[in-house]
């Protein structure tokens, strides 16, 4: 089926003694084979252009313009839809290359294959572009799913569900694998290999980098000093991890109470519902700090492991009555300021620095002086 370059250039000149209608002297025959092109070399997966030359019960012959003719058996294309399958001579069609040479010594090309390749083209593109895409499990083995890509089958490895529990055996992994079956999920392609037909999706990192992406997103729209509502989703020994809308915040076990706790876990627990405040934000390392204990009135035994009497501090006046004024300090523990100096001219909301006079923790009870007491509106 296939002609080599002298075959197809003997078409062009006669052996001496033969009658032609054109003479051609030696020197024409070796000019014309020294123009042919050399017989083609074609690797398994090479996507080629040719034409139709022949169609029979067994198959097409397409000509690859390489001078050699690809051989595409027909129980190759008989699954392909008929308005794809409805060739004749001439038609052009794009062929894989699947054996450079049979047992006949035939280039052995394929259809399908070929139209399966722009499958295999943009899942690369989704590969290199980290892209996610949904799809929907149609089977699955005891190694994983398969999933539908176009004209190909992917496969899943159990080790990328993130649903799929560990220490299971055999039978309680295999039905977990059919629950699966026909539920729209979201992948992303880690490999791609057309001559080994190999197509592998990872829900896994699906998700991994969804929750990334959803993290980077919520954090460009927080501000400090914001407060959010959120669900516990961790409780480790530095603290406890809160998802507060698609992206996961840090409360270090300092922040969770003005009391000194050594377990989060005796504060809190996994679901739990918490109103956090954000109190740091870095948009480069996508991290989230948040605080509990901010959002909660410091108790004044908690207060003696942060304040000292003598010490000078910042509050806000929260009322000013009988001759004296409420200051209110981080944490919201409060105190009076007794009516000297300037206090008789101080208003709600004025910014204070004030000493810490007294701190009587049995009953208690704070108390400012007023040296070196200043107001700021």
């Amino acid at each position: 089926m296939a002609w080599s370059a002298c075959e197809r250039a003997g078409q062009a000149f006669r052996f001496p003694g033969e009658k032609s209608e054109v003479a051609m002297s030696p020197n024409d025959l070796e000019s014309l084979l020294s123009q042919a092109e050399p017989i083609a070399n074609p690797s398994r997966g090479d996507l080629l252009t040719g034409r139709v030359i022949a169609v029979d019960e067994e198959g097409l012959i397409v000509d690859l313009g390489k001078k050699r003719d690809g051989v595409v058996p027909r129980q190759d294309f008989e699954g392909l839809p008929s308005e794809e399958t409805d060739l004749k001579p001439g038609d052009e069609v794009v062929v894989m290359v699947v054996n450079p040479e049979d047992r006949d010594g035939n280039l052995v090309v394929s259809l399908s294959q070929a139209r399966a390749s722009g499958d295999w083209l943009r899942a690369q593109r989704l590969m290199e572009n980290e892209t996610i895409v949904e799809a929907t499990p149609c089977d699955c083995n005891r190694g994983g799913l398969v999933v539908p890509f176009g004209r190909l089958r992917a496969f899943v490895p159990a080790s990328h569900l993130s649903d799929l529990p560990r220490g299971l055996d055999e039978q309680a992994r295999t039905e977990c694998l059919r629950q699966m079956v026909g539920r729209k999920m979201p992948f992303k392609v880690i490999e791609v290999d057309p001559q080994r037909r190999r197509l592998v999706l990872s829900e896994r990192k699906a998700i991994r980098q969804w929750r990334q992406d959803q993290k980077s997103r919520v954090i460009d729209m927080l501000r400090e000093g914001e407060v959010r509502m959120g669900v516990v989703t961790s409780l480790r020994e530095f603290g406890v991890f809160v998802d507060i809308g698609g992206a996961d915040g840090l409360i270090h076990v300092s922040e969770i109470s003005w009391l000194p706790i050594e377990d989060a876990g005796q504060v809190l627990k996994l679901g739990q519902e918490v109103e956090a405040m954000v109190i740091r934000l870095d948009r480069h390392q996508s991290r989230i700090g948040l605080s509990l204990r901010r959002l909660q009135a410091m108790p004044c035994e908690a207060a003696a492991n942060w304040f000292r009497v003598g010490q000078a501090v910042e509050g806000t006046v929260a009322l000013v009555e009988d001759g004296r004024a409420k200051l209110q300090l981080e944490g919201g523990l409060e105190g009076f300021l007794p009516t000297v100096g300037t206090v008789s001219r101080l208003a709600k909301g004025d910014r204070v620095r004030v000493r810490i006079a007294r701190l009587d923790v049995e009953n208690q009870e704070i108390e400012f002086g007023p040296c070196e007491t200043e107001v700021r509106q």
